[in-house]
């Protein structure tokens, strides 16, 4: 048990790691639209089907990596939680159209790269 809480552990703060640079490097641009975030999540999406995909695959993926690569990396990686604070804060500042547009394509286009990792790996 203490070990699979010290994958998901590990894999978190790379994932966390990982998306801070990401965001450092990309919001420098200064757009109104969540650049960083938007890749980071549909990104995320792609990885986790990845994963789950290989790891339906191959027994050796299950168990401890997969908690380290889908559990925590891609946890610690994906910022649905800022997905959502900056869509309040996009309706906040009488852009609406732009927090449901920013809404609707991550999550559709989310599910259609988790569905391509899973295929790609089939």
């Amino acid at each position: 048990m203490l070990r699979a809480f010290l994958m998901v552990g590990l894999g978190g703060a790379a994932g966390s790691i990982l998306r801070y640079g990401i965001a450092l490097a990309l919001n420098k641009a200064g757009t109104t639209f969540p650049f960083a975030t938007f890749l980071v999540n549909m990104a995320g999406c792609l990885l986790i089907g990845l994963f789950f995909g290989l790891a339906e695959k191959h027994l050796s993926m299950q168990g401890n990596l997969l908690l380290l690569l889908a559990t925590g990396f891609c946890g610690g990686f994906t910022t649905f939680s800022t997905f959502a604070l900056e869509n309040v804060g996009l309706a906040g500042n009488n852009l609406s159209f732009m927090a449901l547009f920013y809404s609707l394509i991550s999550v559709l286009l989310g599910i259609v790269l988790c569905r391509l990792g899973i295929w790609l790996v089939s």
